[in-house]
């Protein structure tokens, strides 16, 4: 056996070559999936995940169905209820008939005030998209027509009249619609962007601090839905869209599909370092460092709910910043906010 020669092994470079896989480059190949998530979704995260998800067709046609059979079988009941009771009692059988028909006109005032309120919805968006098209266009024409619909939605708003007077004792002097749509933004916006900035600090706050404090299960995610659904209502309210049940419900799920569709629902680690020394509570406590994942979270809806019940885009003002936000909303919750 030790006679045998031994093999020559060669030094160098060793190819292989695969067979159609010679175009294949690290620049151009498929990134590898995460199996696993970096972290665990925090409760807003969860919370604007469901809010946002779109049901099916064969869910959406279940609730019709269901509400329709609903509303038929109470309809039909009542009927049989009243007829009868008026056949053995006409007094209390007209008395019962009474209270049905009342209880149908404060449905139907419901109803209409509801529809009022999405007309107020789609009255500030189609204003918001008008302003849109009129600073990108510089047409002056539009921009007037945009400001007079403008003065029209806050007319009956002392908070802002002061404002409008201002508005119209210096709008005859601008020429240009950027200079117009700037000055309408400055006189009526920039005041109510404030109180705005105050409703995302006070929800950001308000989630933060039961994440942290209240141990109950679910006891986060129930908190976080309830207080940025009152959040965004009064921000729709400050902006002069006030909104019903259901129109709340539109916005809300609105911003919320904007937020996951766009990812920026999701806080990095960087984020949290950043906000009020989440890195270093997140390793001391994790119901703090949630705490502050969901206030940041919070105070990201608020800053796209404020872009949505604007009536006119940001222009001369300065869109609120996340960070700011929660850095002003957290100070003294968790310590410094600076870190």
């Amino acid at each position: 056996m030790s006679d045998l020669p031994k093999p020559k092994l060669k030094r160098g470079p060793v190819l292989i070559e695969f067979d159609g896989a010679s175009d294949v480059t690290p620049s151009t190949a498929d990134p590898v999936p995460d199996l696993l998530p970096l972290r665990a979704p925090s409760a807003m995260e969860r919370a604007a995940v469901f809010a946002a998800r779109k049901p099916s067709i064969l869910a959406r046609w279940f609730w019709r169905l269901l509400g329709t059979l609903f509303a038929f079988v109470v309809t039909l009941a009542s009927y049989d209820f009243v007829a009868g009771l008026i056949a053995r009692n006409p007094i209390l059988g007209y008395g019962a008939l009474a209270l049905t028909g009342t209880f149908i006109a404060v449905l139907m005032a419901i109803a209409l005030k509801e529809l009022a309120a999405f007309a107020r919805l789609k009255r500030i968006d189609t204003l918001h998209k008008a302003a849109v098209d009129a600073a990108a266009t510089q047409d002056l024409k539009a921009a007037r027509l945009v400001t007079d619909r403008l003065q029209s939605v806050y007319k009956a708003r002392k908070d802002v009249s002061w404002g409008n007077d201002r508005f119209n004792e210096r709008k005859a002097e601008v020429f240009d619609a950027d200079g117009l749509l700037r000055l309408a933004e400055t006189e009526f916006l920039i005041p109510l962007d404030a109180a705005a900035r105050r409703e995302v600090e006070a929800a950001a706050r308000q989630v933060a601090t039961v994440t942290a404090l209240v141990p109950i299960a679910l006891a986060d995610v129930f908190t976080a839905l309830t207080a940025n659904l009152r959040m965004i209502r009064r921000i729709a309210e400050i902006y002069g869209g006030r909104s019903g049940t259901l129109g709340s419900w539109r916005v809300t799920r609105s911003v919320l599909t904007h937020l996951v569709a766009t990812g920026a629902v999701a806080v990095g680690d960087d984020l949290i370092g950043s906000l009020a020394g989440g890195g270093v509570l997140a390793k001391v406590s994790r119901r703090f460092g949630e705490g502050v994942v969901n206030g940041a979270l919070t105070a990201r809806v608020g800053v796209a709910a404020i872009e949505v019940c604007r009536p006119l885009p940001f222009i001369a003002a300065k869109k609120p910043s996340v960070t700011g936000t929660v850095k002003r909303a957290l100070t003294g919750l968790f310590g410094s906010a600076g870190g």
